[in-house]
């Protein structure tokens, strides 16, 4: 297998592979002919996660990883070439744009004044969010500025801020053109953009979902916890944008086609002794425990789904079982404990026999210490 550098990106055996940023699609057209050149409309990404698609009307050869300088109001800002060819076109429809639409243009290849003013622009950003946070305290305005981004010729920086409320930032936006005498634009986030921007690692030691591959974000609840019997712990299920975590819905699926395979939950067991309740499923060992108390466990019974749906059965005709395990089951553990009981009962004697044995023979050694000691203690 041959591995060779192409553009930024790695390519095997001539198949393109995805770029190690998450608004980046995997490129399956990339061995068709002349797939690059149907369509003059291409993909550039800017800082973290925010993306646009321009029309290419000067005819520019643009590869993957390229960086250009493209039209914005004011001025024009500076981002990499992600995808070019057919592939935008299909992207563009996913975001419900027309190629008929008016688009932005490409201006060019970037030039190394463009990228020197890029450059300076870019270490302002840091600097410029930890002031516009002081003048928002200063206001009284219940926000947070999470991050800031500068266009890439310096002339107007977006400003992303979090609000549980709606936020009247027109005094705001006069401090902030007169503090740093560009164009300001404002952008409410929620939580999780905020994480994904941001960055970070999770409770599982890898980088943030949301940051490395999570485009698009779904309403997390607390039924997918339910669903996988996972305790209702705020610190366990809350992520770093203190949100519910975006990994519960992962599996969520998984458990609720399994549950097809298991009685409803809602369904007791009754026997000739105790009627049992639902305590938990063990979706892996196709095995439920039932407890006699709703809320705690309490004499619990783990039993395979098959005699689960067999009880409920027999309930339905009026009949009580016994025993909730089945005759078979029964005999097994009986016999299980039987077998350890008299294991556990022929070797039990050894290892007290040896112990004896052992502190006999360090007696003596001992005793002479102790004597050791205590004339010592007395001179």
């Amino acid at each position: 297998m041959e591995y060779r550098l192409y553009n930024g990106e790695c390519r095997i055996k001539s198949n393109c592979c995805r770029y190690a940023s998450k608004l980046n699609n995997y490129d399956y057209l990339s061995d068709i002919a002349d797939a690059e050149e149907i369509s003059d409309y291409v993909e550039v990404q800017f800082k973290n996660t925010r993306k646009g698609y321009y029309l290419n009307s000067s005819k520019i050869l643009l590869e993957k990883g390229d960086m250009v300088a493209v039209e914005a109001t004011p001025g024009h800002d500076i981002g990499m070439v992600t995808m070019t060819g057919k592939l935008v076109l299909l992207q563009m429809a996913k975001a419900r744009l027309r190629p008929d639409a008016e688009m932005r243009h490409i201006y060019r290849k970037v030039k190394p004044t463009d990228l020197e003013k890029y450059e300076k622009a870019k270490a302002k950003e840091h600097e410029t969010m930890i002031r516009s946070r002081k003048i928002a305290k200063k206001l009284g305005l219940q926000m947070k500025i999470g991050d800031v981004e500068y266009q890439g010729d310096g002339n107007k920086a977006i400003f992303y801020y979090i609000a549980d409320e709606r936020v009247d930032f027109r005094q705001l936006i006069k401090d902030l053109a007169e503090a740093f005498r560009v164009r300001i634009e404002m952008k409410q986030i929620g939580a999780r953009q905020e994480a994904a921007r941001i960055g970070g690692i999770g409770s599982c030691g890898r980088e943030l979902c949301c940051s490395a591959w999570v485009t698009s974000f779904v309403s997390v609840s607390t039924s997918a916890a339910r669903l996988q019997d996972i305790s209702l712990n705020p610190q366990r299920l809350a992520g770093q944008c203190a949100k519910l975590k975006c990994c519960l819905n992962y599996e969520a699926d998984m458990y609720m086609e399994a549950q097809r395979n298991f009685p409803s939950r809602e369904i007791p067991l009754e026997t000739q002794d105790n009627v049992y309740y639902h305590f938990k499923t063990d979706v892996f060992k196709n095995q439920i425990t039932y407890s006699t108390d709703k809320n705690f466990a309490a004499n619990t019974v783990v039993i395979p789904a098959e005699r689960a749906f067999d009880v409920i059965g027999m309930n339905k005709k009026g009949d009580k079982p016994k025993f909730l395990l089945s005759d078979n089951v029964r005999q097994q553990a009986q016999f299980k404990e039987y077998r350890d009981v008299l294991e556990e009962s022929v070797s039990r004697f050894d290892s007290i026999m040896n112990i004896k044995k052992k502190n006999k023979r360090r007696r003596p050694n001992d005793d002479r210490r102790y004597k050791q000691k205590k004339t010592e203690v007395k001179k």
